[in-house]
């Protein structure tokens, strides 16, 4: 279970040998562990042996990426290989009182970090399904054809999605503008619903398993209310730190449509009514 390169990586350190470890629950892709050494350091180790090859590399360049001074927490990413990530390890402990309004202000602060353009320096993955990220210097285009687009097309290809639907996402890819209004390239988490919203020991706001790429602040936020949602505390708090258009979450769906294909291509189609649901509402029955 422990990839020789990390004992290695902890016996150069003097960290000595593991001792302990047990698994964490919450992840549908990746098998977790928090492992504790001889010297009584811990860690957070994810392993998955069918991983891409890139996978786990991907996911430490966009944790790196978001540990900006003003954000959330994030943990460390210390060690990667083709089929384990080695993170500092949070010990999550119970949310501190403030935490809904912290929170709300810190994402507001991380999606003030802006990039030139939209894209990232890397492609990398939202779940196990690949996500491109080239730079684009209009984001209607990004997210026309590298999010509705190309999980559309996906889905289509493996027969989860019908010829009508793909014609659907097609015609409301080229409508974006006439919804969304301007936004710069933000940085964003990318895949931030509440599972992968923690804390760390303090009871401080922590974010983990990034889709990091910089794009659409309100697709980040739309992403917070598609499973469960973060309470209006957390909402007023973004908005008093980073006003928003109005009318902001009319537009989550639009948004959440890249997510629900996801589920699509990832789980199968339980999605396929929540993706014709917003094709219905917004462009019209197939």
């Amino acid at each position: 279970m422990i990839p020789p390169a990390v004992r290695q990586w902890l016996a150069r350190r003097g960290l000595g040998e593991v001792v302990a470890s047990e698994p964490v629950a919450g992840g549908d892709i990746n098998h977790a562990w928090r492992v504790r050494t001889a010297q009584g350091a811990t860690f957070f180790l994810k392993t998955n042996p069918h991983a891409p090859a890139d996978m786990f590399a991907r996911e430490a360049e966009g944790l790196q990426a978001l540990r900006v001074p003003d954000g959330p927490v994030v943990p460390e990413p210390y060690l990667w290989g083709p089929d384990f990530l080695l993170l500092e390890d949070l010990r999550p402990g119970p949310r501190g009182a403030d935490y809904w309004p912290t929170f709300g202000r810190q994402l507001a602060a991380l999606h003030r970090h802006h990039g030139p353009r939209f894209g990232f320096f890397h492609d990398n993955y939202i779940g196990r399904t690949p996500q491109p990220n080239p730079w684009t210097e209009d984001g209607y285009a990004f997210f026309a054809q590298h999010r509705l687009g190309f999980q559309a097309r996906l889905a289509h290809g493996r027969g989860l999605l019908r010829a009508a639907d793909l014609r659907r996402v097609e015609r409301l890819a080229a409508r974006l503008p006439d919804w969304i209004p301007p936004q710069p390239p933000s940085l964003l988490h990318g895949d931030l619903w509440s599972g992968n919203a923690l804390t760390d020991a303090q009871g401080r706001p922590a974010i983990v398993d990034p889709a990091a790429y910089y794009g659409w602040a309100e697709a980040d936020l739309a992403m917070t209310a598609l499973f469960g949602g973060f309470p209006p505390a957390f909402y007023r708090a973004y908005e008093e730190a980073r006003p928003l258009e109005p009318g902001y979450r009319e537009r989550f769906p639009l948004y959440n449509l890249y997510h629900l294909l996801n589920h699509l291509n990832l789980f199968g189609r339980g999605y396929a009514a929540a993706v014709q649901a917003i094709l219905d509402r917004f462009v019209g029955p197939a």
